[in-house]
């Protein structure tokens, strides 16, 4: 008999969100509804009107994770817009800033999976935070890696958060040759932290693969073999930065893009018949509780081709590096072989870089009121932005991030999982909820169910 469980919060990732899961007598989910629950920002109704040169520096506030992706994406759309091209030396700089996130993203992103992990050869579960060896020198390595990429940032975007260098047609500044050398010193370091980091992590994953059981709240727990496993397509515009409309190829089509409501993606109302107060942290919803996926997402659901589509670090390595793995496990192997090429593309940036070059272009268009878009390859998959600008303002604008491509095609990988490691689905994933919000919902006496802030 079918019944339904609620895990929220979900943890140990950025925003709020929850699992409403339907599951069958053994705890297998048949289906489960991945949603956002975080409060609305209305970062694209608040660009409506704002000058092109203010919008990308609201759109970066959107998350304190991935801002670089949001800066860089949301300047390219406008860029795209007025069909203003940009100098060689600019996009190395905004490449090295690109690259840089990454890196200090996925460190973060291990910090926040290693309890999901064992210490291979043991059954001890692992704590990043332990004074213990060699867990000591394994944080001790990941905060290194984010402080080279963090100081990196800060040294070509001005500032390691919400950068103030990138601007619309270029960058305020170059950097200097003792600025230059400095990343490089820094990458170089980096580097060699990232392989070490790379092939820790890769043990630690192939560990539990072959494990075939974890322990939750006490409970062992099987791990299938297709854990995370869907048929939905994947979808990457590049293996490191991105493309926009105003490339001679595009690598992605504005036409075969599409937003649907979640009313018509998730489960209706739904009340909570199975409660596990054991699970960490503070146990399950409570039985008797209402739960209606459909009108508390705050998320939208963007399909592609009609179909929602996975994309991420698996995604980039399968449709460029003929990556062939499938699943939870494939998604974190995935995200661990890109540490080095991040540093790889920072020292060639570096090594191309002309620190006397030009960094703004001739000729800035206010722009007539085209469509454009720019997506940029975050840490966590393609991150779409589209503008319309006239007259230097902006007329219309949307952000496709990763996470809100991700939410539905992770609903659907969640079928045949154990219902006490849905969560670890989820975070292979990586989510940035905060960034996935972009609905408000309103009460009944209103009759609208959903209502999204911006319509095209």
């Amino acid at each position: 008999m079918t019944k339904v469980v609620e895990i929220s919060p979900t943890t140990r990732h950025e925003g709020h969100s929850k699992l409403t899961l339907k599951v069958n007598d053994q705890g297998i989910v048949e289906r489960g509804d991945w949603l956002s629950i975080t409060p609305v920002r209305g970062i694209e109704k608040l660009a409506i009107g704002k000058t092109m040169e203010q919008v990308p520096k609201i759109a970066s506030r959107v998350c304190g994770i991935c801002p670089i992706p949001h800066t860089l994406a949301s300047i390219e759309a406008m860029e795209a817009s007025i069909g203003c091209e940009i100098p060689t030396d600019v996009k190395l700089l905004r490449v090295i800033l690109h690259a840089a996130n990454r890196l200090h993203s996925h460190a973060l992103h291990n910090i926040l999976i290693l309890p999901d992990f064992y210490i291979p050869g043991t059954e001890t579960k692992i704590n990043p935070f332990s004074k213990e060896q060699p867990l000591r020198s394994v944080a001790v390595r990941i905060f290194r890696i984010r402080e080279i990429a963090q100081t990196i940032i800060a040294v070509a975007g001005g500032e390691a958060i919400h950068p103030s260098n990138p601007r619309v047609g270029g960058m305020y500044r170059n950097v200097s040759p003792r600025a230059k050398q400095k990343m490089a010193d820094l990458a170089k370091e980096g580097l060699v932290l990232a392989h070490e980091q790379m092939e820790f992590m890769l043990e630690v994953i192939r560990n539990m693969q072959n494990r075939g059981f974890t322990d939750v709240a006490g409970k062992e727990i099987p791990i299938p073999r297709n854990l995370g496993y869907h048929n939905q397509g994947v979808m990457a515009t590049a293996p490191m930065y991105g493309s926009s409309s105003l490339d001679e190829k595009p690598m992605w089509d504005f036409a075969r893009w599409k937003d649907t409501r979640p009313w018509d993606w998730y489960m209706g109302e739904v009340t909570i018949d199975l409660e596990d107060p054991s699970y960490p942290i503070g146990g399950t919803t409570k039985v008797g509780t209402k739960a209606n996926p459909r009108m508390e997402a705050c998320n939208t659901v963007p399909t592609y081709d009609g179909q929602p589509v996975e994309v991420g670090p698996r995604a980039r390595l399968a449709t460029f590096k003929n990556f062939t793995e499938k699943g939870t496990f494939a998604q974190h192997i995935a995200r661990q072989l890109e540490y080095p090429n991040c540093f790889y593309t920072i020292l060639k940036c570096l090594d191309n870089l002309d620190t006397s070059g030009k960094v703004l272009a001739d000729h800035i268009p206010q722009g007539d009121g085209s469509m454009g878009w720019a997506a940029n390859e975050a840490p966590r998959g393609t991150d779409v932005h589209i503008a319309r600008v006239k007259d230097g303002r902006v007329l219309w604008y949307e952000m496709l991030v990763p996470t809100t491509w991700n939410l539905p095609t992770c609903s659907r990988a969640l079928t045949g999982a154990p219902w006490q490691i849905a969560e670890m689905v989820v975070r292979a994933y990586d989510p940035c909820v905060a960034c996935a919000t972009h609905m408000i919902v309103t009460d009944e006496e209103n009759r609208i169910v959903a209502k999204k802030l911006l319509q095209w």
